[in-house]
């Protein structure tokens, strides 16, 4: 308080405690007019909301982070959500301390200031890079929050922060906790559609689609508590959006200390979490790619789906040049072109393909909706009305988009693992994993030690 400079904990500055006040997030302390220590440099965190917050902040910060305020006002957000917008800034002042737009700006000025940091890219293409409309607008930004001009932080940075590249640009996403990132990678390249994504080593890699242009992502193990992001685009604008897309295919905003204490209290499932400590659950950069994967490895092999999965590809996905020494070749299509497909000759069941189709129209219009702003019942709920798609599908899917309490009850992989445990009933016996049980599902796949597709079960 005596000093208007807010820290993360563990800090080495040692001020006198009854000068000390606590807030759930930076952007708290900065709307009340704290600046970020030049020592522990607290921007560097991950936005980490407490678990015990209520579910509609927490998808409200998840949208917040995916850009919703970019272009869209908090009476829209709360719109979507259900809520007024007035509602919306009183959740948000009363559990995280910080309006909406607050910490939209906070976590724009924490990127961008890591960019400055990390890399050596211009003011100008930071600026768009972090989702700011000009430099006036981030210059002001950063006296506001840092209490210097962008150029100011960039002779501050260290002499080990600057990330050498190779090819494209390589960034920092650090996380919390303990993190498997071997298990990670096995799992996603075990399932990676030919084209799309391919796995070397321990790297990951994906075609994606920013504002209509193809680009390439690359992540792999860093420093401790850091994973390297490396980005290959045409364009810098979105790019904050793009890291926080990335930040979810490993997981990397759970709080696994959190729900591993939860869990490991459990005497099923206990001895199971204890063991595989720093496993995550697999997220996704396109959820509706996901849902598709996942209606096509429904009572099939792992093998066989990759197979139909790359064929559906290479019929409809967009073509990708020189990018097939790594494996890569197209984006995967988007909803309203799986929508109108002639889906025949790819191997699958009638019946099936008509329940891709299906499920594409259902999230081009709307119907379904993939973007974080619907509940898990109201998802799974959304997606079980298709016909031909199920329980399974429906909470696997919650459960790759990030969903921590989803739990596909009926999955053949954990009926196997709780054999002698749960009579048949996985359902009844992870109520008590709850808010966790997404967690504790993937912690059961990773420890069957028969390779088998999530996917097998009821639809």
């Amino acid at each position: 308080m005596t000093t208007g400079i807010y820290c993360r904990p563990g800090c080495s500055a040692r001020p006198n405690r009854e000068n000390l006040r606590s807030y759930v997030l930076a952007a708290a302390a900065e709307a009340d007019g704290f600046r970020a220590c030049y020592r522990c440099r607290p921007y560097r965190e991950t936005v980490l909301v407490p678990w015990t917050a209520p579910e509609l902040v927490c998808r409200a910060v998840r949208m917040i982070l995916d850009g919703a305020l970019d272009r869209d006002n908090e009476e829209t957000l709360g719109s979507r959500l259900g809520v007024s917008g007035r509602h919306l800034r009183r959740l948000f002042r009363e559990h995280l301390g910080v309006t909406p737009d607050g910490l939209a700006r906070s976590s724009r000025t924490h990127f961008a200031r890591r960019l400055l940091d990390d890399t050596d890219l211009s003011v100008l293409e930071i600026a768009f890079a972090a989702g700011f409309g000009s430099v006036r607008q981030f210059n002001r930004s950063c006296r506001d929050v840092f209490r210097a001009s962008p150029r100011e932080l960039r002779a501050r940075r260290r002499a080990g922060d600057r990330l050498v590249a190779d090819g494209g640009l390589p960034l920092r996403l650090a996380y919390r906790g303990p993190l498997d990132w071997t298990a990670l990678v096995e799992y996603l390249g075990a399932r990676a559609i030919p084209g799309v994504e391919q796995v070397s080593g321990n790297t990951y890699r994906r075609t994606i689609v920013v504002d209509g242009d193809p680009g390439v992502i690359e992540l792999r193990p860093g420093c401790r508590e850091e994973i390297v992001l490396v980005v290959h685009l045409p364009h810098w604008e979105e790019l904050i959006h793009v890291v926080e897309r990335a930040r979810r295919i490993g997981g990397l905003d759970l709080d696994v200390a959190e729900a591993e204490r939860h869990l490991g209290r459990d005497a099923v499932i206990g001895p199971t979490v204890r063991a595989h400590s720093g496993v995550r659950v697999p997220g996704t950069w396109d959820p509706f790619e996901t849902g598709v994967r996942a209606i096509i490895g429904q009572q099939i092999s792992i093998a066989a789906a990759n197979t139909i999965s790359g064929r559906l590809v290479a019929r409809l996905g967009a073509p990708v040049a020189g990018l097939s020494q790594l494996g890569l070749t197209h984006t995967f299509p988007a909803a309203e072109i799986v929508a109108d497909a002639d889906l025949l000759g790819l191997g699958l069941p009638p019946a099936r393909a008509e329940a891709i189709r299906a499920f594409a129209r259902a999230v081009a219009e709307g119907e379904v909706r993939l973007d974080g702003s619907a509940g898990l019942a109201e998802l799974v709920a959304s997606v079980t009305a298709i016909p031909g798609l199920g329980d399974w599908t429906a909470n696997y899917i919650a459960l790759r988009l990030g969903e921590r309490d989803a739990f596909p009850a009926n999955d053949l992989g954990l009926r196997r693992a709780l054999a002698g445990h749960a009579d048949g009933k996985p359902g009844e016996l992870a109520e008590r994993w709850r808010p966790w049980r997404a967690l504790a599902a993937t912690q059961l796949w990773s420890a069957d030690a028969t390779p088998v597709e999530p996917a097998r079960g009821a639809a």
